[in-house]
């Protein structure tokens, strides 16, 4: 016997196939309550959903592997690697400098945390903590507390997005634009700036920054009681995140999460205040906390957050008009590259009267700056681990100088990648439109996970 296939062409028919202990689901015709009953037979059943990777509530290309009973969540697992850039690696092959290049590139959204926690391992291996100038560190605790509101407002924004609130997004948006203004006319760039640099900043901030300081800060202030006005009294934002994505204290300690999520279950941990870096215990702030441990508190805690950050900034803009025209870079011009900066019309690049030295007056100064610049300085050998307080925890890196002009390793602790292992913790025993809750408040960078 033969069948015809769709072209014509004759083919033998396949054999009959015993089927009968296979159970099967298609809905091709009965009565819904029998498929339910029939359903009911087989006992237990097991229904796996993949979230992501590439789902709009994922951030980004996270995926969760979700075990549902209806619509109960009875396991939880993440799934990571889908952006893995090789940065650390990459890092082993340019110079010491080069490498702020590659590591402001893995949390896209709290770029001056790297280059921050990787430039101060990079002092301490050469021994110049201090003598790199206080107005440089003065400019970097600028850029990173600017940073941090603008890294929360994203957070706020596509967390409310994502629950369907796009007015909290677009406002959200609206005010990081205020801040990423104040960072294209310092670094001329609005992310991925490697602007810190080791030994100090790349150049020095633009004439008229405090103006542009104070009508930033008095627009994002407004766009942050909006969304405080928005949400924290907002009847169904409340009943999606009070008492949702629960994790207590033993568990984040257990898990070694930190950041909001941490300091939402009642721990004061803040790398600020006990690891000072950059001149941060001279700094007026505080560190909030709360102690209900759920969705909700880290929201307040990181409106909250934005607040003691331009508080901090604000501190930072004061200084900077007390020691205008004080050096930005370390005095010793082995390690301080690129040398002399200046923005002309043709955006930064080099100042002219360095260029009319090295090629015109001094052959010296040109052998240098050759060497400087393609070879790099030399670190001694030796390893150092530096952390920060990182918009969401706390960041670590861990250098290794064999005592060459290149990292012999890079190794970053990047606090989202800790973070998600609090996924299982939080989801489980809940909805699964408490997934995107729970997630959303752990706040993860795909770009930190997948270094």
């Amino acid at each position: 016997m033969s069948t015809q296939s769709r072209s014509g062409t004759p083919h033998a028919a396949r054999p009959p196939v015993d089927d009968t202990s296979v159970p099967s689901f298609e809905s091709s015709g009965g009565d819904w309550d029998e498929i339910a009953a029939e359903i009911a037979e087989l006992g237990e059943e097991r229904i796996v959903v993949n979230m992501g990777p590439q789902h709009p509530s994922t951030h980004g290309v996270l995926r969760l592997m979700l075990e549902i009973d209806g619509e109960t969540v009875t396991e939880a697992r993440c799934g990571v690697g889908y952006l893995h850039t090789g940065i650390e690696k990459n890092m082993e092959f340019r110079t010491w400098t080069q490498g702020v290049a590659f590591c402001t590139r893995m949390d896209y959204l709290a770029p001056f945390f790297q280059e921050a926690a990787y430039c101060l391992g990079i002092e301490r291996l050469l021994g110049i903590e201090d003598d790199v100038p206080d107005r440089a560190q003065v400019i970097r605790v600028l850029l990173m507390e600017l940073n941090r509101v603008a890294s929360h407002l994203v957070c706020l924004g596509t967390g409310g997005n994502e629950m369907g609130a796009t007015t909290v997004m677009t406002i959200s948006f609206t005010a990081r634009e205020e801040i990423l203004r104040i960072f294209e006319s310092i670094t001329g760039l609005r992310m991925n700036h490697a602007f810190i640099r080791p030994g100090g900043v790349a150049q020095d901030v633009p004439a008229g920054l405090s103006e542009d300081f104070w009508h930033m800060d008095t627009e994002v202030r407004k766009y942050l009681a909006q969304l405080g006005d928005l949400m924290l009294a907002n009847p169904i934002f409340k009943s999606r995140l009070v008492g949702t994505g629960h994790l207590n204290l033993a568990g984040c300690m257990a898990l070694g999460v930190t950041g909001p999520v941490l300091r939402s279950a009642g721990l004061p941990y803040d790398v600020r205040k006990s690891a000072p870096y950059c001149g941060y215990e001279t700094y007026d702030f505080d560190v909030p906390t709360s102690t209900d441990a759920d969705c909700y508190s880290r929201v307040v805690l990181r409106i909250e957050e934005c607040y003691q950050s331009l508080k901090i900034a604000a501190q930072c803009i004061e200084r900077l008009e007390r020691s205008v025209g004080e050096p930005v870079m370390v005095a010793d011009k082995k390690i301080a590259w690129p040398a002399q900066l200046a923005v002309g019309t043709d955006g930064a690049g080099n100042s002219f009267e360095h260029i009319r030295e090295i090629m015109g007056q001094s052959m010296e100064a040109l052998i240098h700056h050759f060497k400087l610049v393609t070879e790099g300085f030399r670190v001694p050998a030796g390893q150092v681990f530096q952390t920060v307080e990182h918009p969401r925890g706390e960041l670590g890196v861990h250098l290794v100088s064999d005592g060459g002009t290149r990292p012999y390793r890079a190794h970053f602790r990047d606090p989202s990648f800790n973070n998600l292992q609090a996924v299982a913790l939080m989801c489980e025993g809940g909805q699964v439109a408490d997934v995107v809750v729970a997630v959303a408040s752990l706040d993860p960078v795909l770009g930190g996970v997948d270094r």
